[in-house]
C-alpha cells in the first residue's frame, strides 16, 4: 500500500447526540446533524490512518488476513475489504456507511487484529468455520468530511448515467445549508440510501426522484462497490449469509426503564415478503428469511447480556414497521442474508476515552456473539421468537437509519 501514516490512537471527546433523527426531506436539517458542534474527533481514525492499520494487520497475520482495494470513493480513496477465515458460512460486516458513525471501524480493526493474529482454540475455530470479510470506513470522502453523506454532485451523476440528463436529484441528494454542514456548496448523497435489491438494476430515469420506500439505483460509487463485493461473495459462496451494518443514531432510553441505551439492534427493514403488507417484495420471499435474522439479533443480544449489570446490558430493540428498500440492509435482506443492524448512541463531552472504549467493545461483544453463534451452529438453535423479548427503544419516528 502506498502513502500510509502511522496510526496514532488518541482520546475521543464527542458531544451529545452524535445523531439527530433522520429527516426524510434531504434539503431540511439532515439526519446526522448534531445538537452542537463542541466535540473533537481526534480519537477516530482517518483514511490515511485506516490504510495503515490494515496493512500492519495483514503483514502481521502470518496470510490469515488478506488486504485488498474493492474499489474507490468519489474523491478517489480507496474502499477496502479485508478477509479473515477459510469457512463455508460468509459474514459481510460493514462500518461508516456514514462518515459520522465511527465507532464500528475500530471495532471491526480489533476483530481483525485478533482473529488475524491469535492461535487460541476459539480464534482457529471461527477462521476454519466462517468467511469474514470487513469493509471498515465504506464511504471515506464522508468520514474525512465528518457528515453523513458523501461529497458528490449531480452533475457528476448525470455525468455518470446521461439518460438521468432531464431526471430531478435523487430525494437522497443532501444541498442544504446549515450551521453545521455547507452541503449547498459541498453536496452529497446519503449512501445507504443508493441500494436496489436487485443486483443488476441500471438508473432508469422513471425511478427518480424516489423516495424512502422505494429501492435506490446504484449511482454513488460507494454503494457500487459495496454492491460489487456482495455480488462477487454471492458467486464465490452461493451466498451471503449474514451481513450486519454498523451505525450510530441519538441519545434514547429503553421503553419502560429510562435506562440509557447503549446499543440499539434490527432484523427488520422491509416487510415480510409472505405477508401482505410485504407483497410487492414477493419475489424475494423465497430467498428473504427473516427469522434467520431474529435468531442474529438474540445471539448478540445474549452475548452483550452476559457482560452483567453494566451499561452493556442496556441493549434495545431498533424501532420496527420499516420499509427501506433503498437500505444495504433492506436489499441484502430480500437477496438471502440474515441482516442485522447495530445503532451506536452518540456520545457527550462528558463520555470521553472511556465512553468511546465502551461504545467500541459494545460493538465488538455483539459482533463477537454474533460469529461464534454462526461458527459453532449454535446461532441455528436459537428460538427467533426471543427477538420480540428484546426492549424497545423509547422512542417515536417515522423515518430510518
Amino acid at each position: 500500500m502506498k502513502n500510509k501514516i502511522a496510526l496514532v490512537f488518541s482520546s475521543l471527546v464527542l458531544s451529545a447526540g452524535l445523531l439527530s433523527p433522520v429527516h426524510t426531506d434531504a434539503q431540511s436539517k439532515g439526519s446526522g446533524t448534531p445538537e452542537n458542534q463542541n466535540y473533537a474527533i481526534s480519537g477516530f481514525i482517518s483514511h490515511e490512518e485506516l490504510s495503515e492499520r490494515l496493512e500492519q494487520i495483514e503483514n502481521t497475520s502470518n496470510g490469515q488476513v488478506d488486504v485488498e482495494v474493492a474499489g474507490y470513493s468519489n474523491q478517489g480513496r480507496e474502499i477496502y475489504t479485508a478477509t479473515v477465515g477459510t469457512g463455508d458460512k460468509v459474514l459481510l460486516l460493514q462500518s461508516e456507511i456514514h462518515g459520522n458513525e465511527k465507532t464500528g471501524t475500530a471495532a471491526l480493526l480489533n476483530i481483525l487484529q485478533y482473529l488475524g493474529s491469535n492461535n487460541s482454540q476459539e480464534a482457529e475455530k471461527i477462521r476454519e468455520e466462517v468467511t469474514i470479510v470487513a469493509m471498515p470506513m465504506v464511504n471515506p470522502d464522508a468520514a474525512e468530511l465528518d457528515r453523513r453523506g458523501n461529497e458528490m454532485s449531480w452533475d457528476e451523476v448525470v455525468q455518470a448515467f446521461p439518460q438521468l440528463s432531464d431526471s430531478e436529484p435523487s430525494w437522497n441528494y443532501y444541498t442544504y445549508q446549515n450551521q453545521y454542514w455547507d452541503y449547498a456548496s459541498n453536496p452529497g448523497f446519503d449512501v445507504n440510501r443508493d441500494f436496489n435489491p436487485d443486483l443488476d438494476y441500471m438508473p432508469q430515469a422513471e425511478d427518480f426522484p424516489g423516495n424512502s420506500s422505494l429501492p435506490g439505483w446504484y449511482i454513488t460509487p460507494e454503494s457500487q462497490t459495496v454492491r460489487d463485493v456482495y455480488e462477487n461473495l454471492k458467486g464465490q459462496f452461493g451466498k451471503v449469509d449474514v451481513f450486519v451494518d454498523l451505525h450510530h443514531q441519538g441519545i434514547y432510553n429503553i421503553e419502560g426503564s429510562g435506562e440509557p441505551v447503549t446499543l440499539s439492534i434490527s432484523g427488520q427493514f422491509i416487510p415480510d415478503p409472505d405477508t401482505p403488507e410485504g407483497a410487492k417484495y414477493s419475489e424475494y420471499a423465497d430467498q428473504y428469511d427473516g427469522e434467520f435474522a431474529k435468531q442474529l439479533n438474540v445471539a448478540a443480544y445474549d452475548a452483550l447480556q452476559q457482560m452483567g449489570n453494566s451499561p452493556f446490558g442496556n441493549i434495545s430493540l431498533y424501532p420496527q414497521g420499516l420499509d427501506l428498500p433503498g437500505t444495504a440492509l433492506g436489499s441484502f435482506a430480500m437477496n438471502g442474508s440474515g441482516s442485522v443492524l447495530f445503532e451506536v448512541t452518540g456520545q457527550t463531552q462528558s463520555f470521553g476515552q472511556k465512553k468511546r472504549g465502551q461504545l467500541v467493545k459494545a460493538v465488538e461483544t455483539g459482533l463477537y456473539g454474533i460469529i461464534n453463534g454462526v461458527a459453532s451452529g449454535d446461532v441455528y438453535e436459537i428460538d427467533a421468537d426471543e427477538y420480540n423479548d428484546i426492549p424497545l427503544t423509547d422512542r417515536d419516528q417515522n423515518y430510518g437509519f
